[in-house]
């Protein structure tokens, strides 16, 4: 199956209309050094290998590099100016087997791409739990971070497990 991009990515899916197999991409965002800095001040992480080039000119990757959380954090911004689950999402309940796969530095274009691999109704009526396979890329398409993200949608109608 072929990606889908972002143009084409409906808004407020719902349950139902979830296809397992589909696949889907992002816009793609330009990292900044000030938005790497201003993550490591929101989230307290100020440490050298994000903050201070002079410092990371003697590490392997010889400049600073993002935070694995500031790269996780945009994989959930990414999607979510794609506008998929604007008014159907009730919430994330979780991001499993992540793998932080390369470092993420300032000056990159990246993009996320999302497979639907599984899905099942809740045990409360009206929702149902959606698994994704979710992939932060550089743009020749290396894999930055992989993950399986779970998150829970409104159904159209008030079935349960």
């Amino acid at each position: 199956m072929t990606l889908e991009p972002s143009n084409d990515i409906p808004v407020d899916l719902y349950f139902e209309d979830v296809e397992i197999g589909r696949k889907m991409m992002t816009n793609s965002h330009l990292v900044t050094q000030d938005a790497i800095l201003a993550f490591a001040e929101i989230t307290r992480d100020r440490h050298p290998l994000h903050t201070d080039p002079e410092y990371c000119k003697n590490t392997e990757y010889g400049e600073p590099i993002a935070h694995g959380l500031f790269g996780l954090s945009l994989m959930e911004g990414l999607k979510a100016e794609s506008r998929i689950y604007e008014h159907t999402s009730i919430g994330s309940l979780g991001w499993n087997e992540v793998r932080f796969v390369r470092p993420l530095f300032s000056g990159e274009t990246v993009h996320v791409t999302f497979e639907f691999t599984n899905k099942r109704l809740s045990r409360k009526p009206g929702r149902g739990i959606v698994t994704e396979n979710v992939k932060l890329l550089r743009e020749n398409e290396e894999i930055l971070i992989d993950a399986v993200h779970v998150t829970l949608l409104k159904c159209k109608f008030n079935e349960t497990a």
